[in-house]
């Protein structure tokens, strides 16, 4: 366990940060305080991050048969339903143990026959805001019905894929230059792409241009295609929209044969508040992954805000963080909308002033959580790179743990794209003064690794052009 006395190495680097030292050394101590309690209950974090290893469906050797576990702490009645027994919502009843976990199990002898790969199924459950059929947390496959246009979850036990990329490690590649990519919207046909085409198609031309590494948007799964997956309903399934579970591994498999390491977008400032497809009151009440009322909603994205403090909701991100990287094989993350994860004003002010960073507006639970995912991270893959979205320069954010940081490995330049499409949009050529490109490009503090883009999908996608688009118009 790291010492508390090295979160000064921080301070000592930055005199700026002296005044408020003792918030820094606060806020590394509830990081301390955490992972001594995790390391208790489980012996480290690697081993803690398991539920996608417990909850859901999970084989039993020994009984033969099929456990389903879901965490609904406050449910009154939990019933599992499908179409492997007729679609009857209140024949098969869970039970539920004293934290809060709904369980069944159901034999081989007796269901195997019908429950079978592809078989579809739902929850019934009881809680304080009624009945409602619902998709579990952490189911890994979610498809949806061409006609009725409804979400279901479907059980999904293929035969192992085969990896073949062992020898791959992204420490390898060199420096970072990445290719932001979205599958469903890569191909040059009209229509949704899919992981099979962007294998066969797209990262050929990707190698072929220089690049090293993909960062890919819009992997877990969203009902609404218009929000580039930002509105994330099922945190452990891959988007149905483009394929199957293998064929995203092969993707990541075909990726890492060219040297091209994968960074997934990953979603944990928010989640979708839509009550069929997603997460939101799964146990009936209106605190269950969020705190209630006004406190667990993000009003400028109209999006639920996860309750980092709770030790369930803890534990439901944590297994997500190490499911992509177990499951999958991506070497990082980009942690989308950090900035408001930080602050429970999300962000939505000016930075002017040092006392900002540590004041009341900021959430201590989420910059613990932030610190405990990149110490999953790194500690399962030390390869592995991790990239905050974060606009409000919060300082240590991509300085290492032991020293007081947050521990990401690079933050990325939120100003530096939108600086050249404004300057494109607004600025004669002739005009293009260098010394303000110099500053915009090393605007950050000393020890900051920064990821630049020169353009990224909020410039490319969000109501405006890509830099080609600028230039040929």
């Amino acid at each position: 366990m790291e010492s508390s006395h090295k979160v000064l190495a921080m301070v000592e680097r930055d005199e700026w940060l002296q005044p408020v030292a003792d918030k820094i050394a606060d806020r590394h101590e509830r990081y301390l305080k955490r992972m001594a309690a995790i390391e208790a209950q489980a012996g480290s974090i690697v081993d803690y991050a398991n539920g996608y290893r417990y909850y859901g469906w999970q084989w039993d050797d020994t009984l033969s048969g099929w456990w389903f576990r879901e965490w609904l702490p406050e449910a009154y009645d939990v019933f599992i339903f499908g179409d492997f027994n007729s679609w009857q919502r209140t024949q098969l009843r869970l039970e539920k143990d004293r934290n809060g976990v709904w369980s069944i199990f159901l034999p081989e002898a007796m269901y195997g026959h019908l429950l079978t790969h592809g078989s579809l199924y739902k929850l019934h459950v009881h809680g304080k805001n009624g009945w409602h059929d619902r998709i579990p947390a952490y189911a890994t496959r979610v498809v949806q019905d061409e006609e009725s246009k409804n979400y279901t979850a479907q059980f999904w036990i293929p035969q192992p894929f085969e990896w073949h990329d062992q020898k791959f490690d992204a420490k390898n590649i060199g420096d970072l230059l990445i290719y932001e990519t979205h599958i469903g919207m890569a191909q040059e046909k009209e229509g949704v792409g899919t992981y099979n085409e962007f294998t066969e198609l797209v990262l050929p031309r990707i190698k072929q241009a220089g690049y090293n590494a993909i960062q890919i948007m819009a992997i877990a799964e969203h009902p609404y295609y218009g929000s580039f997956g930002y509105h994330v309903s099922n945190f452990f399934a891959p988007s149905s929209r483009f394929g199957t579970p293998e064929e995203l591994k092969h993707l990541i498999d075909t990726a890492h044969s060219m040297g091209i390491a994968v960074i997934m977008d990953l979603v944990h400032a928010h989640y979708v508040k839509n009550l069929n497809e997603g997460i939101l009151d799964l146990d009936g009440s209106d605190h269950h992954y969020s705190k209630a009322g006004e406190a667990g909603y993000q009003q400028y994205w109209d999006s639920m805000i996860f309750d980092y403090g709770k030790g369930g909701v803890e534990h439901f991100l944590l297994s997500n963080v190490k499911y992509w990287l177990d499951e999958f094989h991506f070497d990082g993350y980009r942690f989308d909308g950090v900035t408001s994860m930080l602050y429970y004003h999300r962000g939505y002010i000016d930075f002017d002033s040092r006392e900002k960073f540590f004041d009341e507006g900021v959430d201590l639970d989420a910059i613990t959580y932030l610190t405990l995912a990149n110490k999953l991270i790194h500690t399962y893959n030390p390869s592995a790179i991790t990239i905050a979205e974060d606009v409000s320069g919060m300082p240590g954010i991509c300085l290492p743990i032991d020293d007081g940081g947050v521990g990401f490995d690079y933050r990325l330049g939120m100003a530096i794209p939108d600086f050249w499409i404004k300057m494109l949009k607004d600025t004669p050529d002739e005009d293009w003064n260098i010394w303000e490109m110099w500053n915009i490009m090393t605007n950050r503090l000393p020890g900051v690794k920064t990821v630049a883009y020169a353009e990224s999908h909020d410039q490319a996608l969000v109501g405006d052009k890509t830099i080609a688009f600028r230039l040929l118009d």
